[in-house]
């Protein structure tokens, strides 16, 4: 009887370290995909159409853009930090493909992209902006960055594991004239 109790105990234990692992790791996002095509954020001018011709969208001006390249998972793709006619800032990736995960972020960080595995966490010992959670692992995405954000002193981009405080992939970026 004692024999059978121990079994028990020692069932469930392993039943909750599964759940737990499972939980912590979620292991099933390497085979899950998730693409986000969203288009280029545009505005719409404010002067007043004539009888001829409507107003065309404004573009937004690109003021800085990079490329991604791995660090823990291989992920390639672009970077353009763009400012709207409104003067917003918008982070947009562009063709990314990475490997799905558990709590990723797109971060705006004054960090240097080192290639390799030496770069894979000096993300997060300095100064960042998180512009959100990843949308998808795949596609063209958005994200605003928050109001009074100063370009000048953030110079990379990574796509941050939170969860296991590790760089999927990065990209410097080269400011625009």
């Amino acid at each position: 009887m004692k024999r059978k109790r121990v079994l028990a105990v020692v069932a469930a234990g392993l039943v909750v370290a599964v759940a737990a692992g499972l939980y912590w790791f979620q292991p099933w996002k390497l085979w899950v995909n998730e693409t986000v095509q969203e288009a280029l954020p545009v505005a719409e001018t404010t002067a007043q159409p004539t009888e001829s011709a409507t107003p065309a969208p404004k573009e937004p001006t690109v003021v800085a853009t990079g490329a991604l390249i791995s660090h823990e998972h291989a992920t390639t793709g672009d970077v353009r930090i763009l400012r709207a006619a409104d003067g917003s800032l918008v982070l947009r990736l562009e063709n990314l493909d990475t490997s799905n995960g558990p709590d990723l972020r797109v971060w705006l960080t004054d960090a240097p992209v080192i290639p390799g595995k030496d770069g894979w966490f000096v993300f997060d010992d300095g100064a960042y902006v998180s512009a959100g959670k990843l949308k998808g692992n795949k596609g063209s995405q958005n994200y605003t960055l928050p109001a009074g954000t100063d370009l000048a002193r953030y110079s990379s981009v990574t796509i941050w594991c939170d969860r296991f405080n590790v760089s999927f992939g990065a990209a410097e970026l080269a400011k625009s004239v």
